[in-house]
C-alpha cells in the first residue's frame, strides 16, 4: 500500500451546506477525505478521522472544493468528478472502483457488478461493495449512484438510505 509522504501537508475545512455540514481534508494532490452532509460541524469532522488529526485548518487551500460541494448540495447542476482526489493510500482495486464510480453521470445509477467489471474483475462485485463501503471521499466518489443488481438501494453511510435516495432524486431533477 502506498502511503502519503511525511512532507505532504494536509489541510482541512468544515462548512455548512443546504444539506448539512461537510468536512474535507486535502493534500497537494487533491481531496483525501470528505464527509457526507452531517447535522453538526463536529459530526462532519468526526467522519474525516484520522486524517484530520494531521491536518491544519486552512480553508483558503480548499476554496474551490468548498464552492463546488456547496453548490452541489444546493441542488445546482454540478458534477463533482472534476474535483481532484488523492487516492494514493488506497489499494489498486479500490482506486479503479472509485474511478469507475466517478464516471457514473449524475442522476444515473450502476450496479456493483458494473463497478467490478470497470475495475477489471467481473467476479468482484463484493469487492466493489467493499470499495463503496470504505469510500473515504463521499460525494466526490458518488457511491450513492451504486445500487444492487435488482435495482434496489443498498448500504450508505451518514444519514443512510434516505440520504442516498435524496441525492439520487436531487440529481434526477436537475
Amino acid at each position: 500500500m502506498i502511503t502519503q509522504s511525511k512532507t505532504d501537508q494536509l489541510t482541512y475545512d468544515v462548512f455548512e451546506t443546504d444539506m448539512g455540514w461537510v468536512a474535507i481534508v486535502g493534500s497537494q494532490q487533491g481531496i483525501v477525505r470528505a464527509s457526507l452532509p452531517e447535522s453538526t460541524p463536529e459530526a462532519a469532522l468526526d467522519v474525516v478521522q484520522p486524517e484530520i488529526n494531521e491536518a491544519e485548518h486552512v480553508p483558503e487551500e480548499l476554496v474551490d472544493g468548498r464552492k463546488l460541494i456547496t453548490a452541489y448540495c444546493a441542488g445546482e447542476d454540478i458534477d463533482l468528478a472534476g474535483i481532484p482526489i488523492d487516492t494514493r493510500t488506497a489499494t489498486p482495486f479500490f482506486r479503479k472502483a472509485w474511478d469507475a464510480c466517478r464516471s457514473i453521470p449524475p442522476g444515473e445509477t450502476r450496479s456493483y457488478v458494473w463497478i467490478a467489471e470497470q475495475a477489471g474483475n467481473l467476479k468482484a462485485a463484493r469487492g466493489a461493495g467493499q470499495a463503496m463501503a470504505r469510500n473515504k471521499l463521499a460525494l466526490l466518489v458518488p457511491c450513492h449512484r451504486v445500487i444492487g443488481a435488482n435495482g434496489t438501494l443498498h448500504g450508505f453511510g451518514g444519514a443512510g438510505l434516505p440520504l442516498k435516495a435524496r441525492l439520487l432524486q436531487m440529481e434526477a431533477n436537475r
